[in-house]
C-alpha cells in the first residue's frame, strides 16, 4: 500500500491524471494470446532454421518482419525501406594446420587453434616439452619457443604467456573426451567473434589444443612419456601454419516508424532482437529460440500493431515511436551497438529504450507467482521512468514487478546482456522486460508448445501501456540519477 501511495504521489508530481479516462485500454486489448501464438509460431518454427546472424534463417525472418510492418501500415525510416544494412568480418581458421611425421594435421581434427595470428607461410619453431606448468616451474629460457603443457590452470596461461613463449600447445588431459568434444570446439573456436573492423585488432597469439597423440608425434616420444612428465623428451623442430581466412558477413536491423504529432522528434525506441543461436554442427537439431527471443519480437510486433491501428483511429502518439529489431544479439549485442552508433534518429532525441528479450516463460523462483516479469535498469538513468512504469502497471496489468537485477552485484549481470545496454552507454534511459532463465535457456528444447502466452500478452500490455504514457505525456523522462553500472567491463 505504501509503494501504492507513493506512486501515486510521483504521478501528481509528474503531472499525470489518474482519472482521466485512457483510450490505451482498447488498444492494449488487441494484444492477445492467439495473436501472439500465431506470430511466434512462424518465427520460431524449423523453417527460420534458429535464426543465426547472417544465414538464411535470419533473412527469412527479417522478410517476416518486412512483410507484417509493411501489412499494418507502418513506414520504413531508412530511405524508405525497413532494413538497416551493415556488414560484419569474421576470421575462418579452418586452413590451419601442424606438421606431425611429414604429415598435415587440420584445424579441427586432432587440434583445435585457439588465437589470433595470419602467417604468409609456414613456421618451423624450436618447441620444447614442460609438461606439468606449477608455480615451481622453470620458464626461463623459452622466450620465442613453443611450449607444449598439460592443461595448465589461469595462472599457469599467464606465466607462459609472461614468459615469451612463442606458441602454446596445451595437451588435453583425455583423447576421447577430447574428440567427443570436438564438435563443439569446431563450432565455437573455427571461426572468431563477428567484428566490424576488417582488421582484427586483437594481439597476435599462438594457441593450440591438441590431443596426447598428437603431441607425442610432434615431439616424436611416446604417449607413456608424456603421462610421466619425461624430462628426457628432446627439443623438436615443430612446423606449422596459421593462416586467417576473412569472410564478410552482410546483415540487417529491421525498423518501422511510426511518426508523432506535436513533439515527433522525439523518438521512443522499443526493441527486441530477432536473431537466435542457429542450429547444430551438423544441421541435424535446430535452436528454434521462441522464448529467447522470438517472445520478445512476436511482443514488439504486437505492440507495434496496436500502435498502428490507434494511429489509424484517430489517436496518433505525440512522440514517434521506433519499432527496432536488430540482429547479432547472440554474437555480442552486435544490431544493437551499430544501431546506436549509426542512428536513424539522433540520439539525443532518444528519450526512451523499452527492451523486450525473453516474456514467454515462468522461471523457477515465480512456478507459485506466474504474474511477474522482472523489471531491469528502470531507475539506473531516471528516477521519473520508474514511476510510470509502477504507474502503468497499478493502471493496468498488476504484475508482481521483480527488481533482484537492478542490484549492481547481480552475478548474471543482466543490465550488461542485452539490446537495452547499447542505449544506456548512451546515457538514453532504459527498461528492459524479462522472464528470467530456465532449463530451455539456449537450447533446441526452447520451443513454442513451452511459451505460456496469456502471461506473455500481459506482459507486452505492460509494455505497451508504459510506451503509451512515455509517448503522450508533456515531458520527456529527464536523466536525473547516477548509474552506478561500470560501462568500462
Amino acid at each position: 500500500m505504501r509503494k501504492l501511495k507513493a506512486s501515486f504521489l510521483g504521478l501528481l508530481v509528474l503531472g499525470f491524471s489518474v482519472t482521466a479516462q485512457d483510450a490505451s485500454v482498447k488498444y492494449a486489448n488487441t494484444i492477445t494470446p492467439q495473436d501472439m501464438r500465431a506470430k511466434l509460431s512462424v518465427l520460431a518454427s524449423d523453417e527460420f532454421g534458429g535464426r543465426e546472424t547472417g544465414t538464411e534463417g535470419q533473412k527469412k525472418a527479417s522478410r517476416f518482419l518486412e512483410d507484417f510492418y509493411k501489412k499494418i501500415g507502418l513506414s520504413g525510416p531508412v530511405d524508405g525501406t525497413y532494413r538497416q544494412k551493415f556488414s560484419m568480418y569474421q576470421s575462418d581458421w579452418s586452413d590451419v594446420y601442424i606438421k606431425a611425421k611429414g604429415k598435415k594435421k587440420m584445424n579441427g581434427d586432432d587440434f583445435i587453434f585457439s588465437g589470433n595470428a595470419n602467417m604468409n607461410k609456414e613456421m618451423k619453431l624450436k618447441t620444447r616439452f614442460i609438461g606439468k606448468v606449477t608455480a615451481d616451474t622453470d620458464l626461463s629460457g623459452v622466450e620465442g619457443l613453443g611450449v607444449i603443457v598439460v592443461a595448465p590452470n589461469r595462472d599457469a596461461f599467464t606465466k607462459l604467456r609472461e614468459s615469451g613463449a612463442k606458441a602454446i600447445f596445451v595437451i588435453s588431459a583425455n583423447d576421447d573426451q577430447f574428440k567427443q568434444t570436438l564438435p563443439r570446439q569446431v563450432r565455437f573456436r573455427m571461426k572468431s567473434r563477428l567484428r566490424f573492423e576488417k582488421e582484427s585488432t586483437a594481439p597476435e597469439s599462438i594457441l593450440f589444443f591438441v590431443t596426447k597423440s598428437l603431441a607425442a608425434s610432434m615431439m616424436n616420444t611416446s604417449e607413456d612419456k608424456i603421462d610421466n612428465n619425461a624430462s628426457s623428451i628432446k627439443d623438436r623442430t615443430v612446423r606449422f601454419q596459421v593462416k586467417q581466412k576473412l569472410s564478410e558477413l552482410a546483415t540487417e536491423n529491421m525498423m518501422a516508424f511510426l511518426e508523432g504529432t506535436d513533439l515527433k522528434d522525439e523518438v521512443l525506441v522499443i526493441s527486441s532482437h530477432y536473431d537466435h543461436i542457429g542450429q547444430n554442427e551438423d544441421g541435424t537439431v535446430i535452436n528454434n529460440g521462441a522464448d529467447d527471443d522470438g517472445s520478445g519480437t512476436t511482443g514488439v510486433m504486437e505492440i507495434a500493431e496496436a500502435f498502428a491501428q490507434a494511429a489509424l483511429e484517430g489517436h496518433r502518439p505525440r512522440r514517434s515511436i521506433l519499432f527496432l529489431n536488430v540482429t547479432g544479439e547472440e554474437k555480442g549485442l552486435l544490431g544493437s551497438a551499430y544501431y546506436s552508433d549509426h542512428p536513424i534518429f539522433p540520439i539525443e532525441n532518444t528519450v526512451n529504450n523499452l527492451n523486450i528479450d525473453m516474456i514467454g516463460r515462468v522461471d523457477p523462483e515465480h512456478e507459485n507467482d506466474r504474474d511477474y516479469v522482472y523489471v531491469i535498469g528502470s531507475e539506473k538513468l531516471s528516477s521519473h521512468l520508474k514511476v510510470v512504469s509502477e504507474y502503468a502497471n497499478i493502471t493496468y496489468t498488476g504484475l508482481n514487478l521483480d527488481y533482484r537485477y537492478d542490484d549492481p552485484n547481480d552475478r548474471n549481470r543482466f543490465y550488461y546482456r542485452s539490446d537495452h545496454y547499447n542505449f544506456a552507454k548512451k546515457g538514453i534511459p532504459i527498461i528492459f522486460y524479462f522472464n528470467g532463465t530456465h532449463a530451455d535457456y539456449h537450447r533446441p528444447t526452447d520451443t513454442v508448445d513451452k511459451i505460456e502466452f496469456d502471461v506473455m500478452a500481459k506482459r507486452a500490455q505492460l509494455v505497451f501501456h508504459t510506451a503509451w504514457l512515455l509517448v503522450n505525456r508533456d515531458k520527456r523522462t529527464p536523466v536525473d540519477t547516477k548509474d552506478d553500472m561500470d560501462y568500462g567491463n
